[in-house]
């Protein structure tokens, strides 16, 4: 059987990137390390095998390779349940210290006991905390709604926490800490499945479980961990449904009489994809990340045009000549209703506790000052819902007072300003030079492993720009879509932790600067973990030097957290010690 793409179309498949002959930009851009494709088969191209331990590792261990094979089947879930597993006892142990109420959690645990009691947040009196600490069942549920500014899905998920285990520090931050522990799992599979490398996988999910931010806010019972979660399980879902686009792509081509399969732009075209699932649970994943806060709302958008250029990917390289062309008609509406209005539908239902009641607030709004309305045909509930989230989007763009905590998200990466969410001294210390010791809980991330991301960064940008990776872009967008929305509202008052959204894809990016680091195995060429070549005869040498070097990395990543430890997890320490953390005096 022949291919009937037109000869651009071959071409591509012989390692052009665009499917012709480079152009005078594409040779100016080699200056800075532009390279077109190397040879790949398509079907590699379309679905690229996972790459496997070579057999000289095994043969060091002493391995039997008959286990050794075993192990590598068993590794794709084993590895990361491993990490995961350390991951959570780090993030449960002591989990109710400190026994306070620190930071927001006066407002979100409050809100969550409310909620999953009598389905809308309650007027909570003030200087109650104490008295919830001490006895909460002494403490009634207030009848009288409250004005809350986000919406309701993260403090059900932390009412769920209350309702196993009470309404106490351990209850209202259980769930927190379980999310924190299981998006650790997923960075393994999404990072495995991104680089097509267990270990990087894993890497990338080790990577998580030791930021410090991403610990802090496992801890604690705010809402901006909730909406990580969502996000990256978003992430995981559009990777999946990525994987299996392209592979239906690819079992539909042609074969020539050689076994190999070639493109066909009649089928690239206009081949139906069909039922795809994972894009459906992405859209009710991201429907949640909003439900939680609206920052969610940025990361739907830039997810939805992500997944659409990744189908227009793939149609070029199964040979489409009008790419754009074929995925306006035959995948770009089931990509927005897969998306857009599920996640819609799914913030809607999320309000259920409130539309069901007619006690919270605004509830009864359309009944009363909203009475005579030309939008009068609509449901009350929903013409109050409506008129809430006015309120609420007024609330959030004119909250400019200051904070002591505040911080601009041009900071962010480089740890300007963390928050302190629980500071307590105690005085009689006689460790301490100054006869004192401090107990803090600090909102910032392992400094090492930021301060890496910023050149990891750069780095994911080099390769989308110049060396066309899709999986830099991919990283990318997952950054941009939590971060760059804040420098819109920079006179507004905003922190530090709201950069745990993306703080997941800082570790993928930080593992493909060290996979390129490390560099590809011998004579693996394109198949690479990171499609990285090589043209050192030397490459042993070089790749053994680069696994020392991206060893002692993470190594010191590891230690960096283990040293700030104390400030993580609100232990007491020395005043000294205490002060000989604050590397930056914007941290104290």
């Amino acid at each position: 059987m022949t291919s009937t793409a037109p000869e651009t179309q071959r071409g591509q498949d012989a390692g052009d990137p665009l499917g012709e002959q480079p152009t005078s930009w594409q040779r100016r851009l080699r200056r800075f390390g532009h390279v077109p494709r190397p040879e790949t088969p398509l079907r590699d191209r379309l679905d690229p095998p996972y790459t496997r331990p070579g057999r000289q590792v095994w043969s060091v261990l002493a391995v039997p390779p008959h286990v050794a094979d075993r192990l590598v089947r068993w590794s794709g879930w084993g590895g990361p349940l491993l990490v995961t597993l350390v991951a959570g006892l780090l993030r449960f142990w002591r989990l109710d210290q400190p026994k306070a109420v620190i930071f927001d959690e006066t407002y979100y645990a409050k809100d969550a006991w409310a909620l999953v009691n009598q389905g809308y947040e309650g007027s909570w009196p003030k200087d109650v905390d104490k008295l919830i600490l001490k006895d909460p069942s002494s403490v009634p549920i207030p009848t009288d709604p409250g004005y809350v500014v986000h919406p309701p899905v993260g403090k059900w998920i932390i009412g769920f926490g209350e309702q196993l285990f009470g309404f106490t520090p351990f209850g209202w931050r259980f769930m927190v800490a379980v999310l924190g522990t299981i998006s650790v799992l997923l960075l393994c599979r999404i990072g495995r499945r991104l680089f097509r490398s267990t270990f990087l996988g894993c890497l990338a999910g080790l990577l998580l479980a030791v930021d410090g931010l991403h610990f802090v806010m496992s801890r604690t019972a705010l809402l901006d961990l909730i909406v990580m979660f969502f996000v990256l399980a978003a992430f995981g879902c559009l990777v999946v449904d990525r994987d299996r686009s392209r592979r239906r792509l690819a079992d539909a081509l042609p074969v020539d009489e050689e076994g190999v399969l070639r493109p066909d732009a009649r089928i690239a075209e206009t081949l139906r994809l069909g039922w795809r699932p994972w894009r459906l649970g992405a859209g009710v994943m991201l429907g949640l990340a909003f439900a939680t806060k609206w920052n969610g709302l940025y990361v739907l958008a830039a997810f939805g045009l992500m997944t659409v250029l990744w189908d227009v990917g793939a149609r070029r390289t199964a040979g489409a000549a009008r790419p754009y062309m074929a995925v306006l008609r035959r995948d770009l509406i089931p990509a927005f209703l897969s998306t857009v209005p599920v996640a819609i539908v799914t913030y809607i239902v999320s309000w259920t506790g409130w539309i069901v009641t007619d006690k919270g607030y605004y509830r009864n709004w359309a009944a009363t000052e909203g009475k005579g309305s030309s939008w009068g045909w609509l449901p009350d509930w929903l013409r109050s819902l409506w008129h809430y989230e006015n309120q609420v989007y007024d609330f959030h763009v004119g909250l400019t007072s200051g904070h002591t905590y505040e911080s601009n998200p041009w900071s962010w990466l480089v740890l300007g300003r963390p928050v302190s969410y629980f500071y307590e001294e105690q005085t009689g210390c006689k460790e301490s030079s100054t006869g004192k010791c401090a107990a803090e809980v600090l909102a910032i991330g392992t400094p090492l492993l930021w301060w890496l991301a910023c050149f990891a960064l750069a780095y994911v940008v080099w390769r989308w720009l110049f060396r066309r990776d899709w999986r830099a872009g991919a990283i990318a967008c997952g950054v941009a879509a939590g971060w760059v929305p804040w420098f819109f509202y920079q006179e507004r008052t905003i922190f530090l932790f709201y950069a745990v959204v993306f703080v997941p894809f800082l570790c993928l990016a930080v593992t493909m600067l060290l996979g390129a680091i490390v560099g590809p195995a011998a004579g693996t060429g394109a198949r690479a973990d990171l499609g990285l070549t090589s043209k050192d005869p030397t490459g042993e040498r070089r790749r053994t030097l680069g696994a020392i070097a991206a060893g002692v990395l993470v190594l010191l990543i590891i230690w960096n957290f283990i040293y700030f430890w104390p400030l993580f997890t609100g232990t007491q320490i020395p005043e000294d010690l205490w002060r000989d953390r604050m590397w930056l005096d914007t941290w104290v």
